[in-house]
């Protein structure tokens, strides 16, 4: 397999000249920036199942491996000067930039590839929907548990009530 590397040719984002990965070449490494890491750089290693980003924050080094599937679509972004195509995440800082550029068609027909080849939506950001909540607590845990489960409930007693009558309490 071939790999496509900052050094042979594929711009880092953010840089002047513009970022474009070829999707029929896949596994692709590149540089991308990161306002949070160390350098403001991030490398990422994008394949056809999954995603690894490597950055450095505070000098601890770190790898996050996100499958594909957990990425919400693919969208355009930008406007008509400088479009950029993303793989969108939940998170925005694990959104990846696929590619940089001004023509439109290049992009639109790049969009569909990209789409296709993660098997992911192609969404417009203008009119995308929020990712639904996530639960936070756990669904069953409010349940009896499944040992108390096996016994019987005790029946609450009624106890009796004097009235009428003094009553003595000693604190002592």
């Amino acid at each position: 397999m071939r790999r496509q590397t900052a050094t042979c040719g594929v711009a880092p984002a953010g840089s002047s000249r513009s970022l474009r990965l070829d999707p029929l070449s896949l596994p692709v490494r590149f540089d991308a920036h990161d306002p949070r890491a160390d350098g403001h750089v991030r490398q990422i290693e994008l394949h056809r199942e999954r995603v690894v980003l490597r950055r450095a924050v505070r000098g601890m080094q770190m790898a996050i491996n996100v499958r594909v599937a957990d990425f919400t679509g693919v969208a355009l972004r930008g406007n008509d000067e400088a479009q950029t195509l993303v793989l969108v995440h939940r998170d925005p800082s694990l959104s990846i930039p696929l590619l940089v550029g001004a023509d439109a068609d290049e992009i639109a027909q790049a969009w569909a590839i990209w789409s296709e080849l993660f098997a992911l939506p192609q969404l417009d950001e203008g009119t995308r929907k929020p990712a639904p909540r996530r639960r936070r607590a756990n669904a069953i845990r409010a349940r009896r548990p499944k040992f108390l489960m096996r016994r019987r409930t005790g029946m609450a007693r009624q106890l009796p009530i004097h009235r009428g009558e003094r009553e003595i309490i000693a604190r002592n």
